[in-house]
């Protein structure tokens, strides 16, 4: 089972006080920590459990700077065998159609039974790459997987619905499957196996090598762009009472009678 995993290198930012950039349409990235998306992380494990389990090779593939390669290390710690960056100045700009785009014409020439992707990423939410990757490669494709089992050249999949529910469907091999948080436990990365990772050799592509111009890659060859990028102003704020149980009950009541709750 030859299995290929796109994987992103993007900020923390649950915790950190965001701020806009001077362009107005990305975000301040200095002080940031970054990290592997945290959707990749579980497609990442997956990867690595199947070929635990029936043999073959992973292979970690993103898309951005050198920085990049921090998360491509980790993928290399956890277990996998492989590893490449795409990167051009061409690139900068380009939406979840134009990387979907830029990875499909790595993956097409790559042997590969399986291409595992997060449901989403952590820093634009468009849950687009994986679906789109899957048409462009020409093959079927599942999202928001929860479990994977094979049987006959076909994958088992269990798919994540609204309400708590799930649905379990065929898809054919090969395909891409967009995998969900919860389908697994990553593993810590050991301190041997982030020694080996150091030692790896890290392939790197550009927009040559990928077979694309210029007018297919970056914002000219997006469907998509960001025009403007805000933090959304706080509308409403908590208001903390003081004092006595017996005086902040009072002040309780006293707001829930001015608002007509009472």
């Amino acid at each position: 089972m030859n299995i290929i995993v796109c994987v992103k290198h993007v900020p923390e930012t649950a915790e950190a006080e965001i701020e806009i950039d001077s362009t107005g349409t990305a975000i301040k990235k200095t002080g940031l920590v970054f990290d592997i998306n945290e959707w990749d992380d579980y497609a990442l494990e997956e990867a690595v459990l199947l070929k635990e389990k029936l043999g073959g090779t992973v292979t970690a593939i993103t898309m951005g700077s050198e920085d990049s390669d921090a998360v491509l290390r980790k993928c290399l710690a956890r277990g996998a065998d492989d590893a490449i960056r795409l990167t051009d100045p061409q690139f900068e700009g380009s939406d979840g159609y134009a990387i979907a785009k830029i990875l499909s014409r790595v993956i097409k020439n790559l042997p590969f039974n399986l291409v595992l992707t997060g449901a989403q990423a952590s820093d634009d939410g468009y849950a687009t790459v994986g679906p789109t990757l899957a048409t462009l490669l020409g093959i079927p494709h599942a999202t928001m997987v929860k479990k994977i089992e094979f049987n006959d050249g076909v994958a088992q999949v269990n798919r994540e619905l609204e309400g708590g529910l799930e649905e379990i469907v065929e898809v054919p091999l090969p395909a891409v499957l967009a995998v969900q948080t919860g389908i697994n436990e990553p593993r810590y990365v050991s301190i041997m196996g982030t020694r080996k990772a150091l030692k790896k050799e890290i392939k790197t592509l550009g927009l040559v090598d990928v077979g694309l111009s210029e007018n297919e890659v970056g914002e000219a060859g997006s469907w998509a762009k960001i025009e403007k990028m805000y933090v959304p102003p706080v509308e409403k704020q908590a208001d903390f009472l003081s004092g006595s149980p017996e005086e902040m009950a009072a002040k309780i009541a006293e707001i829930l009678k001015t608002k007509g709750l009472i």
